[in-house]
């Protein structure tokens, strides 16, 4: 096997049972776009964007991910829709299949960790097929400041990532052609069948997911900020309720945007980049993330461009409602050049209510913020999936049940603990509609979430009248700087207010109805009337 590159490490492939025509070792940003084009793997903006295509899969696919079923971690994970099953057999007999495919290819590796912090950091090898995958890699994972970290470098997990090497599920065990396998006894991820890069930085982020616990350190799906004072907040979040966004303020100083980890010393930044969603990107509202898309070292999944110009299209979602930008965090002005970040001081939970009857923001109560925690409220609007004609909720545990391989109420309890430990304000914030539902009403105004998110950060909302609302028990603000008093309790919002109660009254059940998942052990965490020796028997 021939190898070339910057720095290979001592412990290289064939140490771990690989072989390939030829390994491209820890190359360059510039040197990944040069493989990129000149192989035909994707093209450049008019600003000098890489813009690739993924194909048939534009975002995760989800029933194709499963977890070996092996001694020491099976009795560890919480088996179900999301965490499946594959056995050791069919996982070997896949994995010899990714080697003799990777056996007559060119490869490209690189070295780098998940994690900014040094004592809990996870040693990550990513081995791609394609180059621009690997620069994924180098844009989303923490890459080595000095060479002179290379040379020893040994993998404590490795992704293997080769889209044109396809299952047999007639054979395989698994459910199409397209894989995302982890093994944790063999620290090992192989991916196949699938473009998309999301599923690399996601294998590792389910990865610590299951690691870090064991640590008493909550792996979280969230975005992070702090202010001058290193007043840390944690924004949590599902796709489209804008957690990106609201965290990438000028005025605040961005730890990370969507992968963190709570120590007993603070909050650190598990990636090295970002992964914002770019459609209909507006540079008015979202300046330092629409700048990113003019950068040199800026990768654009699915972003249309015109291919004579080379002009992007933002707007344009023929490809995909998904398209995203992957780059370097220091591309956004004021990210921090840590990763790391103190206690924090806020929560923002973050939702999209289609259904238009949460606040715009209320104060949740320790009790309430393990019952919203877990249930991971938001909804999807008319028209963005074949057959929703009208607002649907999706529960999605812990802001993020994908990448979640434990029982939901261990990230629950360990949330609970850090929140008591540090007397941590959490709010609830509607990003969604208001006066009425979608199609009815409009979407929250962004000039009015911002204002009010950042109220509650700097404490001014604090020093409020609050008032209850009937249906949730929410705590809402009666003013906020630079908010209409009357935008602030969602009922006055409604020209019909029978109409209201009978959404919120619909709303309310959905939520129980769904909680119902978590039995004893979820109500436990909620109403505290367990000891934590109690609801860990009801976790098990």
């Amino acid at each position: 096997m021939e190898n070339t590159g910057p720095v290979k490490s001592r412990f290289d492939l064939e140490a771990q049972g690989f072989q390939a025509k030829s390994a491209y070792w820890n190359l360059t940003t510039a040197a990944l776009y040069e493989q990129a084009v000149s192989r035909g793997e994707a093209e450049l903006s008019e600003d000098g964007a890489l813009v690739c295509k993924t194909g048939a899969f534009t975002g995760r696919a989800a029933k194709d991910k499963f977890f070996v079923e092996e001694p020491s971690s099976k009795d560890k994970i919480w088996w179900g829709k999301v965490n499946q099953p594959i056995s050791q057999e069919n996982f070997d007999k896949i994995f010899e299949k990714v080697k003799a495919y990777m056996a007559d290819k060119d490869v490209f590796v690189q070295d780098c960790w998940g994690g900014a912090s040094t004592e809990h950091r996870l040693p990550v090898r990513v081995i791609n097929e394609h180059a621009w995958h690997n620069l994924f890699a180098r844009n989303m994972f923490i890459t080595a400041r000095r060479h002179d970290e290379l040379p020893d470098f040994e993998p404590g997990f490795t992704v293997v990532h080769m889209p044109g090497c396809k299952a047999d599920p007639a054979t395989d065990g698994t459910n199409s052609e397209t894989f995302i396998l982890c093994d944790l006894a063999k620290k090992l991820v192989l991916i196949g069948g699938t473009y998309y890069a999301g599923e690399i930085k996601k294998s590792i982020f389910t990865v610590l997911n299951y690691l870090l616990p064991e640590k008493s350190i909550l792996p979280m799906h969230c975005s992070a900020n702090m202010d001058k004072k290193d007043r840390v907040a944690l924004f949590f979040g599902l796709s489209g309720t804008g957690k990106t966004t609201l965290s990438a303020d000028s005025s605040r100083v961005l730890i990370g945007d969507d992968e963190h980890g709570w120590a007993d010393d603070g909050v650190f930044n598990f990636e090295g980049g970002c992964y914002a969603k770019v459609i209909k990107l507006s540079p008015a509202m979202e300046p330092e993330i629409y700048a990113t898309t003019k950068r040199f070292g800026t990768i654009l999944e699915n972003v249309v461009m015109d291919p004579k110009t080379r002009k992007l299209d933002l707007d344009d979602n023929s490809l995909t409602e998904n398209t995203r930008a992957s780059y370097p965090i220091d591309f956004i002005p004021n990210a921090s050049e840590t990763g790391w970040g103190g206690q924090p001081a806020n929560i923002m939970m973050l939702t999209c209510d289609a259904y238009g009857v949460l606040p715009p923001i209320s104060k949740l109560t320790p009790e309430q913020a393990m019952f919203h925690f877990l249930s991971g409220y938001t909804a999807k609007v008319a028209g963005t999936e074949k057959g929703v004609t009208e607002p649907t909720a999706t529960f999605s545990t812990c802001f993020g049940a994908p990448f979640m391989p434990r029982h939901a109420t261990e990230y629950a309890k360990l949330l609970g603990e850090k929140m008591a430990a540090g007397n941590v304000n959490c709010w609830l914030v509607n990003t969604g509609w208001t006066g009425g539902a979608y199609g009815t009403g409009e979407r929250m105004n962004i000039a009015y979430t911002r204002a009010m998110v950042n109220a509650a950060l700097d404490g001014d909302l604090n020093k409020e009248e609050f008032e209850t609302e009937g249906f949730f028990g929410l705590s809402i603000p009666k003013g906020c700087p630079s908010v209409p008093a009357e935008v602030l309790n969602p009922r006055s919002t409604w020209a019909d207010k029978d109409a209201y109660d009978a959404q919120a009254q619909k709303l309310a059940g959905m939520f129980e109805e769904n909680f119902k998942q978590f039995g004893e052990a979820g109500q436990a965490l909620v109403d505290g009337s367990k000891s934590d020796e109690e609801a860990a028997c009801a976790v098990t």
